[in-house]
């Protein structure tokens, strides 16, 4: 029996993806803007970014930054892109510094942890960085 082979170009080309489909969206999260117009993956991570940007006007946390990339470290150094061109990065939802503890906090807002988010937040542990996974209430 002889089987049909196709390249991987051909393959795409067999099966294209809806138009407006966002490959990287989790469990059908939808991109939302806040007040501040600030455009987040979901509408969990907007109402956090409104939590603290509250934190920080209270004078709880300060120096609130977001997509905030994290380079990968491995043991023989940087973790590359398979291109070799890059260093590949975890992008943290937000960084900030909390006043009360006075340590520096890498949080993420997550719905659904994926098996890429566990496999980046372990090579960030054994860099010494930990990651605060926060979810929302509802």
């Amino acid at each position: 029996m002889m089987t049909e082979r196709m390249t991987a170009g051909q393959y795409r080309d067999a099966h294209p993806k809806p138009a407006g489909e966002d490959r990287r969206r989790v469990r059908g999260a939808q991109r939302t803007t806040t007040a501040d117009g600030v455009t987040h993956d979901s509408k969990s991570e907007a109402q956090r970014w409104e939590e603290l940007k509250l934190l920080q006007q209270a004078g709880a946390i300060c120096g609130l930054r977001r997509q905030v990339e994290i380079g990968l470290v491995g043991r023989d150094g940087p973790i590359m892109t398979d291109s070799g061109k890059q260093q590949r990065v975890y992008r943290a939802d937000f960084v900030y510094v909390d006043n009360a503890l006075g340590i520096t906090v890498i949080e993420d807002r997550k719905g659904h942890e994926t098996e890429v988010f566990n496999l980046k937040k372990a090579i960030l542990a054994a860099q010494g960085m930990e990651i605060l996974v926060t979810r929302s209430k509802d």
